[in-house]
């Protein structure tokens, strides 16, 4: 096999999980309109695996290249009947309390076996005639890739308990099956019912990485917990009061950023904190609250979720609850005052600032790092400081040498 051939698998491969983890979720947020009583799994008895009170739904999905066709001897319709006729034939899944689905972007040529096995609503089903097809393609078929699952096939009527035209009556096969795209397209359709228009995107975009974390956490653990409609009902909720008119979403990836202060050891709002003596700990904190407060509203800006004006109207009100402060302080020091005097003044008037500035964007959020940082990034532009004279100071030790 080619280098070119292998990315090539390796592409569809991953596209084929997209797909998957994409179905998941658009099923889950189908299962949430109509009750919580359902729980559905990823990659455990088969791609998807839904449970609804007793019954049973399992899904496999293809995804495969526009024009494709479905034929009687294709590979993905007895791969997958494999896969069912094992699990079928040693218990493992019971076939009183279970609909076995195959969705595949591949089109169903009329008379065909997957044409025969469309759901009852079709009106094409004829189990008999599927079974007949397919058994005339077993027996025409020499690939060598299908024996094993043309013997497992062949095991339900030989040596199995299940017969044949048992299984394929829990199957149904669904051609044409939206592709990858359609089915977020049909996932923003419904994030238009909950929220605005212009915040669905946005809005699916939180709930998919959500999902697909959870979803992996699932697959990776041993016996892995499946999503419950109680959990993603919850979610959902969760999130939709986020995108609320009087709030914004905290986004995790954001909120649990810790960097270096050596990262930020340069910058105008950490050279305010050593101006007035304050310690190690206290500056890596407010490193860390101006990284979440920059990186979270930055990407409240690229999504436009922030109307017209907010920012500054926001930074407006730090700024005016800190000018009282400040000139209240300078007023109490007098023009006498040490140098010891004003770090200590000054030190008091942080810390107000850093305890109990709660002043919010909108009045839904909570985050005590976005008026926090937002100070640190009003301080970094000195709008706002902390000694008195921490203009004049910041400006002389900023100053180019040369321009001096």
């Amino acid at each position: 096999m080619t280098a070119k051939d292998d990315q090539f698998e390796a592409s569809a491969s991953a596209l084929g999980y997209l797909y998957q983890f994409a179905k998941a979720l658009e099923l889950c947020i189908g299962q949430s309109m109509g009750g919580i009583e359902w729980s559905v799994a990823v990659e455990a008895a088969d791609d998807i695996e839904k449970h609804t009170g007793s019954l049973t739904e399992l899904l496999q999905l293809k995804q495969r290249a526009e024009g494709t066709r479905m034929t009687d001897s294709a590979p993905d319709l007895w791969k997958t009947l494999r896969i069912w006729c094992e699990a079928a034939a040693s218990g493992r899944i019971s076939l009183a309390e279970t609909n076995l689905f195959l969705l595949t972007t591949a089109e169903l040529p009329p008379g065909s076996a997957g044409y025969h096995l469309q759901s009852t609503a079709s009106g094409d089903r004829d189990e008999d005639k599927a079974l007949a097809l397919l058994r005339a393609a077993r027996a025409a078929s020499k690939s060598e890739k299908l024996q094993k699952a043309f013997a497992a096939f062949d095991a339900l009527e030989t040596v199995g308990t299940v017969r044949q035209s048992a299984l394929l009556s829990r199957v149904a096969v669904i051609g044409g099956a939206p592709r990858i795209d359609e089915v977020r397209s049909k996932m923003l359709g419904h994030a238009v019912l909950a929220v605005d228009r212009d915040l669905a995107k946005p809005f699916l975009t939180r709930l998919e990485g959500w999902f697909y974390d959870r979803v992996i956490e699932q697959m990776r653990t041993p016996g892995g917990v499946p999503i419950t409609g109680a959990e993603f009902d919850q979610v959902f909720s969760d999130l939709r009061h986020q995108f609320g008119p009087n709030n914004l979403p905290i986004d995790p990836d954001i909120a649990s950023l810790d960097p270096e202060p050596v990262e930020s050891a340069d910058k105008v709002f950490v050279r305010q904190l050593d101006l007035i003596g304050v310690g190690s700990e206290r500056v890596r904190l407010a490193v860390r609250d101006y990284i979440r407060a920059f990186a979270q509203r930055s990407r409240w800006s690229e999504e436009k979720l922030l109307r017209a004006g907010e920012i500054g109207d926001y930074e407006r009100r730090l700024v005016e609850e800190w000018q009282a402060r400040f000139a209240e302080m300078r007023e109490d020091l007098g023009p006498e005052a040490t140098e010891e005097e004003m770090k200590r003044e000054a030190r008091l008037i942080y810390r107000c600032v850093d305890r109990e500035a709660r002043a919010q964007i909108r009045a839904g959020l909570e985050e005590v790092f976005i008026p926090k940082g937002s100070y640190h990034m009003l301080a970094d532009e000195l709008r706002v400081g902390w000694h008195p004279d921490f203009t004049a100071r910041l400006i002389a030790l900023l100053e180019p040498a040369g321009a001096r």
